[in-house]
Parts: structure tokens; sequence; C-alpha cells
């Protein structure tokens, strides 16, 4: 009778392996249904070896199958297969985006009174290249022109604000 209560207890906690399991493999659901199978075949065992030991075996089942599922699902994002899984996490996406960002307006910082020469007429707006790369800029002061030299007054965020060049060096990015 003794092998009874083993086999429902033992049943019961291979379910609930099985549960913590389904958090970690996608099955689309298969370990959860065996998980639940063998939760239920434990239950009902421990229901045939005496009404009391059921009834904490059904009680175990409801209680100890949900937190052991949303316990595996919380650690999930902190261990390798599940951060191949989900991907990055909210946070590190934002500082990713965050350090994009100001790369970006480190890199037009840099574009602060260099040479260049408008590609598209700038009417305000337009393309201009400068050190070889080409930036969508704000004429300050005008249109001008494409093909003329142009120096770069000011950059604001995504903003790049430039001038026809009137000096007569040659414009950085286009020496022989």
């Amino acid at each position: 009778m003794e092998t009874l209560l083993f086999a429902g207890v033992g049943l019961i906690l291979f379910g609930l392996l099985l549960i913590c399991i389904e958090a970690f493999v996608p099955s689309g659901g298969a370990i959860g249904i065996a998980a639940a199978i063998c939760a239920i075949a434990g239950v009902v065992i421990l229901y045939r070896y005496d009404t009391i030991w059921g009834v904490i075996g059904t009680l175990t089942v409801l209680i100890l199958g949900p937190m052991a599922f949303f316990s595996a699902v919380s650690m999930l994002p902190n261990t390798r297969i599940g951060r191949k899984m989900i991907g990055s996490s909210v946070e590190e996406i934002a500082n990713e985006h965050r350090a994009e960002n100001q790369r970006q307006d480190e890199q037009r910082g840099a574009l602060l009174d260099q040479h260049g020469v408008a590609v598209t007429a700038l009417r305000p707006v337009g393309i201009v290249e400068i050190n070889g790369s080409r930036h969508n800029a704000i004429a300050a002061g005008g249109i001008i022109d494409a093909g003329q030299s142009i120096r770069v007054v000011q950059t604001d965020g995504m903003q790049i604000a430039v001038r026809a060049d009137e000096s007569p060096a040659e414009p950085a990015g286009h020496g022989q």
C-alpha cells in the first residue's frame, strides 16, 4: 500500500518538474500537457491511497504548480537559453538607443567648422557632402546652389546648419 503513496507523490513531483521544464523548452504545450497528466495521475493515486493524502496532493498541485511555472518563467531571462529566446530587455534596448544617439550627436558635433560641398541645392534643406559622407543639412542665411562649397556653422541635435563657404580653400574630402 505504501507503493501507492510513493507513486502518487513521485508523479506529482515529476509533474512539477515538467512544469518548470515547460518554461524553458518551447514545446507548444506538449510538456505542459504531460505535466498535467502526471499531476492528475498522482492525485488520483493519492486518493486511492487515502482521502487526506488526495486532498494534500490536490492542494499541492493547485498551489505549487502555478508557483513553480511562474518562478521558472521569472528566472528565464537570466539564463543563456532565455536570453536567446527573449532577446534584449527593454532597458538594454533603451541603453543601446541612447548610446547610438550619443554617438551620432558626437559625430555631428565633430562636423562643426568642417568644409564640404552641396550635393543638392539647399532651398533651405538639401544634402551636403563632408569628408566623404552625405548629410541632410539646412542652409543658414540663404539658398546654396548644388556644387557650391559649404562650411558647417551649427549642429543641434539631428540638424546640421551650413553656410556658403566664401574662402578659397578646397573643401575637405574633395582635394586632389
